[in-house]
């Protein structure tokens, strides 16, 4: 019965879940405008979001127990700690300093990812509220 439950509502919580490293990147973007030679980086949402279903229906790897054991994934800095890969975005302008940051494009990526994390809220609140109302009987 949980395993349907999950399955039910595991698109809008990978969906969620990868807003919200998307949204903690281009903070950072934002909050090294003026690093000098810091590079923009971004993710790619919907090949991300296809690759973290597809790990999701795989079998998972074993957990680390011991601040020993070595953690899985890529840790070469071009990945989040979970493995979801981080690019570099091409700047339209160079800048004397090698700063990729542009600082418009940051603003509405970041507004767009904002909006599309709240209607993600939105839509699996619907989904409980559905759920409730089917145990309910009402």
């Amino acid at each position: 019965m949980l395993g349907r439950l999950d399955n039910y509502l595991q698109f809008n919580e990978t969906a969620l879940s990868l807003r919200e490293k998307r949204q903690a990147v281009l903070a950072s973007n934002i909050a090294n405008a003026d690093t000098p030679n810091y590079k923009a980086r971004d993710i790619d949402f919907s090949a991300n979001l296809q690759a973290a279903l597809q790990r999701a229906s795989a079998p998972q790897p074993l957990n680390t127990t011991a601040a020993k054991h070595f953690p899985s994934g890529p840790q070469d800095g071009n990945a989040l700690p979970d493995g979801t890969p981080l690019l570099f975005r091409h700047p339209a302008q160079g800048a004397v300093d090698g700063n990729t940051v542009d600082m418009d494009v940051e603003r509405n990526n970041f507004a767009d990812n904002a909006l599309r994390y709240e209607a993600g809220v939105t839509f699996i609140n619907g989904q409980i509220k559905g759920l409730l109302a089917a145990i309910q009987g009402g």
